[in-house]
């Protein structure tokens, strides 16, 4: 099992990795964060997609999807790709990894299949 930061640093050598957050979906709040902050701010981020992790939830409450989990969240920009993955752990319940991508850079079969791992190995 990893901690936080060695969670963080380890997401941070998927290639393409532009930032990383482990994101409190209740309160919208980073629990930690590793990343470049010029060009992206995390923090925004962080309470942005906690916005778009809540709606797909009731989504899917509402669709009665209640034998499925969200696996991840992909958003395509010109640019970037973002990576919202919910921790599926029991003492991870409420909070999720938030991945940013240099769409030029990144491999993103690669990078989510990292970001699983990740997630097993992440002690909370």
């Amino acid at each position: 099992m990893a901690n936080l930061e060695t969670s963080l640093k380890e997401a941070m050598t998927i290639e393409g990795a532009i930032g990383v957050a482990l994101v409190d979906y209740g309160s919208g709040m980073a629990l930690g964060s590793l990343g470049d902050g010029a060009e992206l701010d995390l923090n925004v981020a962080a309470a942005g997609n906690t916005d778009m992790v809540r709606a797909k939830m009731r989504t899917m409450e509402m669709l009665n999807l209640h034998d499925n989990e969200i696996e991840d969240i992909l958003v395509s920009l010109t640019n970037q790709y973002h990576l919202v993955r919910p921790l599926a752990t029991k003492n991870g319940r409420g909070l999720f990894l938030y991945l940013a991508l240099n769409r030029g850079r990144a491999n993103l079969a690669m990078a989510r299949h990292h970001l699983k791992r990740i997630e097993a190995g992440l002690e909370v």
